[in-house]
C-alpha cells in the first residue's frame, strides 16, 4: 500500500518553518508502519522534513491553476505513472479539492479537517458535506468539536467520520525544572487573543519583577518578515513592558519545545473557537500549567488539567495569571496533572491512523 499526502500550498514542510498541519503530519511519520510507502506533496522548501518522503513542487503561473489545484494535479500526474494500484490519497484541509481529485483518479481519498468545515470552501453547506461523505473513504477531524461541526445537518454515512487528535511528541522522560516564566505561543492575530495576554502582563510584570513573560509567533505562519498593524501593535506593547517581556517572533519547533520545558505557565487566550489546540497539547507534554479559553476543541484537550476561562476577557485573564503566580502549590499541582494525564502522543495517533488506513485499503482493494 502506498500513501500520498497532499498538504495545503501555504504549508511549509520545512525543519525551520513548519506550522501545525506540517507538524502533525511529521509527528505521525515518526511512528507509522508505512514510512517507506508514504509521499508528502507540498510547495518546495529549502530544508524539508523527512526529505526522502517529501515531493516539493514549485508553482508555475503558466499552469493557469490555483496553487492548491496545481499541487493536486502534479500529485495525480505522478501517482498515475505508478505500477502499484493499491494507493491511498490523503488531503489535508482543502475540502474543495475532493471533487477535483476524485474526478482525476480511481484511488480512495480521505479528507483531514484541521479547521471548522462550515467555514471552509467546499464544505460550508450541508449539501457539500454530504457530497464529500459520499465520495470520500474517510473523514478525519482533529476534535469532537470539529466532527460535530461537520455532521451538523448531515443524515448519512456517519461511520465514515472519525476523530483523530493531533499527536504530540513527549520527548522529556522526567518532569522538567520550571522557571518563573509565562509564555504565549501562536500567530499574532486578533482571534488568538494575544492582545489580552499583553495587556494582562503589562500590569502584572510591575508587581512581580522576578517573573518573565514571552511571546513566540508571527502574523503569518513561518514568516517573520510579514507585518501588519495588529502585529506591530503587539510587538510595540510587549517591548514597552521592559526587560521582563520578550518577543521572540516565529521560531522552529525545537525552540518552542525548549521554552515550553522551562515555562511555568502557558496562556492560550483565544477569542475564536479553536479546532484543536496544538499549543495546549504541547504545553501538557512539557508539564506546563495552562490557562486557556473555554472554546472549540480546547476543553477536550485540557479537561480538568488546567484552568479554562469561559467568555474570556482582560479582567478574568489577569486574575487567573496573578492567582497562579501567588499560589505555588496550585500552580505546581496543575503542572503535575498536565504532565501525568497527557494522553495525546503522536505514537497513539499514528497507530490509530495506520489502523484506519488498513481498514480503507481492505475495503477498496
Amino acid at each position: 500500500m502506498k500513501i500520498n499526502i497532499l498538504l495545503p500550498y501555504k504549508e511549509r514542510f520545512d525543519q525551520n518553518q513548519a506550522s501545525s498541519v506540517s507538524i502533525t503530519v511529521r509527528n505521525n511519520l515518526l511512528h507509522t508502519n508505512y514510512l517507506n510507502q508514504i509521499k508528502i506533496f507540498g510547495q518546495n522548501v529549502e530544508n524539508p522534513l523527512f526529505k526522502n518522503n517529501f515531493v516539493g513542487l514549485k508553482y508555475s503561473i503558466l499552469s493557469f491553476k490555483s496553487k492548491n489545484k496545481f499541487l493536486a494535479h502534479k500529485m495525480l500526474k505522478k501517482i498515475s505513472k505508478e505500477l502499484d494500484k493499491n494507493q491511498l490519497i490523503e488531503i489535508h484541509n482543502r475540502p474543495y479539492l475532493v471533487e477535483e481529485i476524485i474526478r482525476g483518479n480511481k484511488f480512495p481519498v480521505s479528507l483531514f479537517f484541521h479547521n471548522d468545515p462550515q467555514t471552509m470552501r467546499g464544505s460550508k453547506s450541508v449539501r457539500e458535506r454530504e457530497n464529500i461523505l459520499s465520495k470520500c473513504a474517510g473523514i478525519f477531524c482533529v476534535s469532537e468539536f470539529i466532527k460535530k461541526k461537520f455532521l451538523e445537518g448531515v443524515n448519512e454515512n456517519f461511520q465514515k467520520v472519525h476523530v483523530l487528535y493531533n499527536g504530540v511528541e513527549k520527548k522529556l522522560k522526567k518532569f522538567p525544572i520550571k522557571k518563573k516564566e509565562i509564555l504565549f505561543v501562536g500567530r499574532l492575530v486578533i482571534e488568538k487573543g494575544v492582545h489580552l495576554y499583553v495587556d494582562a502582563i503589562k500590569e502584572i510584570a510591575q508587581k512581580y519583577p522576578e517573573w518573565s513573560f514571552g511571546i513566540i509567533g508571527s502574523s503569518k505562519l513561518g514568516d517573520n518578515k510579514h507585518r501588519n498593524f495588529y502585529s506591530d501593535y503587539i510587538i510595540k506593547k510587549t517591548k514597552a513592558i521592559g526587560h521582563q517581556a520578550q518577543f521572540y517572533g516565529f521560531k522552529n519547533q525545537e525552540f518552542v519545545e525548549e521554552k515550553m520545558k522551562n515555562a511555568s505557565i502557558v496562556v492560550i487566550p483565544s477569542t475564536w473557537e479553536e479546532p484543536f489546540g496544538l499549543v495546549a497539547a504541547e504545553a501538557m507534554s512539557n508539564g506546563a500549567c495552562i490557562i486557556a479559553s473555554k472554546v472549540g476543541g480546547i476543553p477536550e484537550i485540557i479537561k480538568d488539567n488546567g484552568i479554562l476561562i469561559d467568555k474570556i476577557n482582560l479582567k478574568k485573564l489577569s486574575s487567573k495569571i496573578e492567582f497562579l503566580i501567588k499560589n505555588n502549590h496550585v500552580r505546581e499541582n496543575y503542572q503535575r496533572k498536565a504532565w501525568k494525564n497527557f494522553r495525546l502522543s503522536s505514537e497513539v495517533s499514528s497507530e490509530k491512523l495506520d489502523h484506519f488506513r488498513e481498514q480503507i485499503s481492505s475495503k477498496y482493494f
